[in-house]
């Protein structure tokens, strides 16, 4: 079960050490900010504990494993009732890897990543327009990410 729990400085710069490396040595982030090697353990037990910290990760270039078409998807559907129903569905396709409920124009942005163009329009035309739930979508294809990073936490945001 979360707990409440408020973070102050100490947390921010753990978690802006962990957000640059998930594999840094609790150790090492100790001696850079000069506190117990048990300190580090501890807050990072009590952010997990408050859901805070929710996992690890890796980042993977798409691109080298065959990957080198991103594409974001904005999505309308036929009744806003069946937005779980179409997650469900959108779960079962691989080439998925993020959904966001979202306001505004689209019920739901989501970000793809396919081999290359053609792969995307089979994806597209065969997979993902067959969804019953969906009534149209409207494709952004990424050209480049300049920028993609984490929150940068120690600056006070």
């Amino acid at each position: 079960m979360e707990e409440k729990y408020e973070i102050d400085k100490l947390d921010r710069d753990i978690l802006s050490f962990l957000l640059k490396d998930a594999r840094i040595p609790f150790v090492e982030i100790a001696r850079k900010l000069i506190v117990s090697g048990g300190t580090i353990h501890q807050r990072v037990d009590k952010m997990k504990a408050a859901g805070i910290i929710t996992g690890s990760k890796i980042t993977v270039d798409y691109e080298k494993l065959g990957l080198g078409v991103t594409v974001f998807i904005g999505v309308h559907l036929r009744t806003a009732k069946s937005v779980e129903e179409t997650i469900e569905s959108l779960r079962k396709l691989p080439e998925v890897v993020e959904a966001f409920y979202t306001s505004g124009t689209y019920a739901l942005i989501l970000k793809v990543h396919t081999k290359d163009i053609k792969a995307y329009h089979h994806f597209l035309m065969d997979r993902l327009q067959h969804l019953d739930e969906l009534r149209y979508t409207e494709s952004f294809i990424c050209l480049d990410q300049p920028i993609g990073r984490e929150i940068e936490l120690s600056q006070g945001i």
